[in-house]
C-alpha cells in the first residue's frame, strides 16, 4: 500500500512538471514570435513585462529575463525622450543580471545584450559618453564573438553601430556593408540550441541589406 502511494505521488509530480513545462514552452514561443516585431509595433515594454511574468513564475529559467532585457533595450533605442534612455538601460541591466544569475555564467548572448545596453547609454549624450561606452560596447562584442564564433548577433550589432557612426569617425553606410554581409553568412549557418534559444535579428539584417539595393 505504501509503495503504491509513493508511485502515485511520483506519477502526479512528473505529470504536473510536464504540464508546467508545456505551459512554459507555449508561453515562451508565443512571446518570442513577437520579438522581431518590436521595432514596428513599438511594444517593447509590453513584451518585456510578459517575459518578466514568465520568469517570475518559473524562477529557474534564464531565458525569460534575457528576452525581457532585450525587449527593454530595444524599446529604449526607439525612445525619443533622451532623458528616459538611462531608465531603459538600467531596467534592461537589472533583467539581464537576473538572467545571468540563474544561468550561472555569462554567454555570447548576454554579452551581446551588454553591448547593446552600453550603446543605448552612449546615445544619451554621445559627445561626453562616447569614450566610456564605446569601449564597453567593443569589449562586450568581442567577448560575445569569443564565447561563440557562430553567433551572428555580435556582428550584426557591430554592423548597425558602424552604419549609424558618422563617416568622419570611420562609420557610415559603406563602412558597415562588409559587416552586414558577414552577419548574413553567419545567420545562414547559425543553429539555435533549442526552439527557445535566441535567434533574433534576421529581419533587421534584411532591412539594412535592402539599403544597398
Amino acid at each position: 500500500m505504501k509503495t503504491t502511494i509513493i508511485l502515485v505521488a511520483a506519477f502526479l509530480l512528473v505529470t504536473n512538471t510536464f504540464a508546467q513545462s508545456e505551459k512554459y514552452v507555449a508561453a515562451m514561443k508565443s512571446n518570442i514570435a513577437q520579438i522581431d516585431n518590436i521595432m514596428a509595433k513599438q511594444n517593447g515594454l509590453e513584451i518585456a513585462n510578459q517575459f518578466t511574468r514568465i520568469g517570475d513564475a518559473e524562477k529557474t529559467q534564464w531565458l525569460p529575463y534575457y528576452y525581457a532585457s532585450y525587449a527593454t533595450v530595444t524599446q529604449g533605442m526607439m525612445e525619443k525622450d533622451v532623458s528616459k534612455k538611462d531608465e531603459f538601460a538600467a531596467r534592461s541591466t537589472d533583467l539581464l543580471k537576473k538572467a545571468e544569475t540563474i544561468l550561472g555564467k555569462e554567454n555570447s548572448e548576454t554579452a551581446t545584450l551588454k553591448a547593446m545596453i552600453a550603446t543605448l547609454e552612449m546615445t544619451v549624450d554621445p559627445q561626453s559618453r562616447y569614450m566610456k561606452y564605446s569601449a564597453i560596447t567593443k569589449e562586450n562584442l568581442q567577448k560575445a564573438e569569443d564565447l561563440d564564433s557562430t553567433n551572428p548577433r555580435p556582428l550584426m550589432i557591430i554592423a548597425q553601430n558602424t552604419f549609424y557612426t558618422p563617416a568622419a569617425f570611420g562609420g557610415g553606410k559603406d563602412a558597415a556593408k562588409p559587416f552586414f554581409e558577414k552577419a548574413k553568412q553567419k545567420f545562414e549557418s547559425f543553429k539555435p540550441e533549442t526552439d527557445l534559444s535566441p535567434n533574433w535579428g534576421k529581419p533587421s539584417l534584411d532591412y539594412f541589406l535592402n539599403q544597398y539595393k
